[in-house]
């Protein structure tokens, strides 16, 4: 059993997201995703099963061109697809991405 405590968890910039990643197995992997003030990730394929769980924040995520509005405590929980994500006020999200059997 392992304890993370995801408010105080920070991440480093996206250029190092692969240090973000703070559990790995064969079948999934889980990251802290911060985006600052007006940050976005631009669209990227993605060809596993995808939860985002907003942590602190707002975020609007585009999933294959349809656009939904997060805040936190929401979850969002998506097929392999092309993602992006832009933030007004910044963001802070567990994302849990599963490999798709």
């Amino acid at each position: 059993m392992k304890i993370f405590d995801l408010i105080k968890m920070r991440a480093l910039p996206s250029d190092e997201k692969e240090k973000n990643v703070y559990y790995q197995t064969k079948e999934f992997k889980t990251r802290i995703i911060e985006l600052p003030p007006q940050g976005e990730i631009l669209n990227c394929e993605i060809t596993s099963y995808i939860i985002f769980y907003v942590i602190t924040g707002t975020v609007q995520v585009t999933v294959n061109s349809e656009k939904q509005n997060l805040k936190a405590g929401q979850c969002l929980i998506t097929e392999p697809a092309t993602l992006s994500m832009r933030t007004e006020d910044g963001v802070k999200i567990m994302g849990i991405q599963i490999e798709k059997m």
